[in-house]
């Protein structure tokens, strides 16, 4: 059995408990969705550190420039920074999968006010858990954010691509594929938040995740301790996405019991 299989295998738990999450199911309404994409909204944002550390670690990103020494993990990795950064909305035009959401959000009149200020306070130069708590923002979505500035904060480039590739490109298609199945709310006004799901399930299934599993096994190798390190990073962002799903659901339940 080859180690990518191997953890792909012990993951299997995690990744069942997610694909049956409740949260899915929870959604029936465009209010319930507003809730679920204001706090997801913060996963989508990080998303994009975890990627351009890697693309720090694995390219030339200074100048005078010197050759990397990978080509290969290099060119994996400045495909994904090309789909993620500057990929085509539903209109032809270029724009990063957080200006999509954003636009998505928009599109439903979900509060973008929370993020904007979020980031707009860390442009000041303030730090990501200043900015969190300048927000107020929900616990367990903080303890999602600080997992992945932890893990970029290792300087090591396996532990930050497991965090990308099993926490992130390895899981996304099936956990929207849920979204879009299993939500009760079959409405065309947000049409692009379908888009926004349904291009991260073409990418992320077809492309981007291929790609992922490659740059691990590239940056492990032969070593036994970094793959150690990878699966164990694996299940811990697992873990905090399992987490981040139980607090959407819970805040969506006491909307609707207040509602009541």
């Amino acid at each position: 059995m080859t180690p990518i299989k191997f953890i792909e295998n012990e993951l299997e738990p995690l990744r069942a408990q997610l694909n049956n999450h409740k949260l899915y199911s929870a959604l029936e309404s465009i209010d319930d969705i507003k809730i679920f994409m204001q706090q997801h909204v913060f996963a989508v944002w990080d998303f994009m550190s975890l990627l351009k550390s890697l693309q720090n670690h694995l390219t030339t990103t200074t100048i005078p420039w010197t050759p990397v020494t990978n080509p290969e993990t290099s060119r994996f990795i400045n495909e994904i920074v090309l789909g993620e950064e500057s990929d085509i909305n539903e209109l032809g035009e270029p724009k990063s999968h957080y200006d999509m959401y954003l636009d998505a959000m928009n599109q439903i009149g979900a509060s973008t006010t929370q993020i904007k200020d979020f980031v707009n306070f860390i442009k000041e130069g303030n730090s990501v858990n200043d900015a969190a708590m300048h927000v107020n923002l929900n616990n367990e979505t903080f303890k999602f954010i600080q997992f992945t500035f932890n893990v970029i904060d290792t300087n090591k480039p396996h532990v930050i691509a497991s965090a990308f590739t099993f926490g992130r490109e390895d899981v996304i298609p099936d956990m929207f594929f849920q979204i879009i199945n299993q939500s009760k709310t079959k409405d065309n006004s947000y049409s692009k938040l379908t888009y926004y799901l349904k291009r991260h399930i073409e990418l992320d299934g077809d492309e981007h995740g291929p790609l992922s599993l490659k740059m691990i096994e590239a940056l492990c190798g032969n070593d036994d301790l970094k793959w150690a390190e990878t699966l164990q990073t694996a299940k811990q962002a697992l873990a905090h996405r399992l987490a981040l799903w139980d607090a959407i659901y819970k805040l969506i339940n006491s909307a609707k019991k207040v509602e009541a």
